[in-house]
């Protein structure tokens, strides 16, 4: 592991410290791990793909929209730490593109792209993207559940942002059920598969004992 990779851990645990939200640095760091599991396969640029998984959400605009469009704290580390403006430019456009947008999201550009939107979009679903889920809608004030709260489907990536009114259990509907169908790289493929069956079978337990069939 580069010093310059080792710094990036210790910068990530010092930004995400307290971070309740499922955005903590442990987040992070599964990330990273996945990424790099995915693009030892894809044969990626690896120093690419370790300091854009690390850094994919020091600018993210839930939690640091002053900072989301210019990339300001990813960019200032890169250049505190002699990254190449090459390689700090590919990694900025990897934080660009990775997000989940609704309808509008985007493919990355690149081999390494791909792989940190796959990593990241893995630890969004499964046993842990359940769990992420609900810390999540906890944090912004949502209800678990409300059946007079419809989920909304095919959101442009305005809507996504704006949909202040949702439930936690609708958030599966709009966005986690639909990743697996969106990931880039056969490694990530086989792994979606399993975990989607995870929260299917989770939110078919959760509906029978909210109308108490269980």
């Amino acid at each position: 592991m580069t010093a310059v990779i080792e710094k990036a851990i210790e910068y990530v645990k010092q930004v995400f410290a307290g971070d309740s939200s499922g955005h903590d640095d442990s987040h992070t760091l599964r990330v990273w791990r996945l990424a790099v599991e995915i693009a030892e396969q894809e044969h990626a640029n690896m120093q690419i793909v370790h300091l854009a998984a690390l850094l994919h959400d020091v600018d993210d605009r839930k939690l640091s929209p002053e900072t989301s469009e210019s990339k300001t704290r990813a960019t200032a580390f890169m250049k505190n730490n002699g990254v190449s403006d090459e390689v700090s430019a590919a990694v900025r456009q990897i934080i660009g593109e990775i997000s989940f947008a609704g309808t509008d999201s985007v493919v990355p550009g690149t081999i390494e792209g791909k792989c940190v939107q796959d990593a990241d979009r893995l630890d969004a679903i499964g046993a842990i993207g359940i769990a992420r889920a609900f810390a999540y809608g906890g944090s912004r004030g949502r209800k678990i559940y409300d059946p007079d709260i419809k989920p909304l489907l095919n959101m442009s990536k305005e809507e996504y942002h704006q949909n202040q009114t949702s439930t936690s259990i609708n958030h599966f509907y709009e966005k986690l059920l639909l990743l697996k169908d969106m990931m880039n790289t056969p490694t990530a493929r086989k792994i979606a598969a399993h975990r989607q069956a995870v929260m299917e079978d989770f939110l078919q337990e959760f509906l029978a004992e909210w109308n108490g069939e269980r």
